[in-house]
């Protein structure tokens, strides 16, 4: 496997439940739960700049080592994303609704798998497909948490426990969402920030196909 692909997908795939703008309407202060529900009945697409920390946990004697990351990421549901990664590598993360392709330009290397295999249960699986509230709720438990750093925020945790995911938290700014906390069950955080959110900005046919760069070494997984 790709030295990249692995912290990629467990920290991007299970935390990709809503990096655009909410497209909602509300008379008054939404909760986290509101928000959600928003976002899954009004948002079709998106485009968002992103800036990604990714934390390994503390290990005997040694401080917890972190990652950060900045690119622009697009999506068109229910099954198409794009990463575009630009510091600290430039690599590019596709998602044509059958294939996972990452292009790492630096090890002039493409990594491809089953999308179905590779995002299983997590939340962009879900989140992307669900309709609502209630069929996430098959498979995750929701609920409202106490707002912090001046955002409103909803909990997602998975009713199974067998997975890598432990805990999904989204954080909202009125009907926007800005931040995604993402906690899988090996100790990792990754805490995702977005800005300049463009909501259902409406796509090319090809932007979310990738074929891979003549002469690149393609692994298929």
């Amino acid at each position: 496997m790709n030295k990249l692909f692995k912290p990629f997908v467990l920290a991007l795939l299970c935390g990709l439940a809503g990096m655009v703008s909410v497209a909602a309407h509300a008379d008054g202060p939404m909760d986290g739960l509101s928000a959600l529900a928003a976002f899954l009945k009004n948002t079709q697409s998106g485009r968002a700049e992103f800036t990604q920390v990714v934390t390994s946990p503390a290990q005997e004697g040694r401080k917890p080592k972190s990652k950060t990351s900045t690119g622009v990421f697009e999506f068109q549901r229910p099954a198409h994303f794009r990463f575009d990664y630009k510091k600290p590598f430039e690599q590019i993360l596709v998602a044509d609704g059958h294939t996972l392709w990452l292009y790492d330009q630096d090890l002039n290397q493409v990594t491809s798998r089953s999308q179905a295999q590779t995002l299983g249960n997590t939340p962009v699986a879900l989140i992307a497909s669900a309709a609502d509230l209630k069929a996430l709720e098959a498979d995750f438990v929701l609920s409202n948490v106490p707002d912090h750093d001046e955002l409103t925020w909803v909990s997602a945790v998975p009713k199974a426990r067998d997975g890598a995911l432990k805990m999904v938290n989204l954080g909202f700014r009125g009907a926007q969402l800005v931040m995604l906390d993402v906690q899988d069950n090996l100790g990792q955080r990754s805490v995702l920030r977005f800005g300049a959110f463009q909501l259902n900005p409406g796509f090319s046919p090809g932007e979310f196909q990738f074929k891979p760069p003549p002469g690149v070494d393609v692994l298929k997984q």
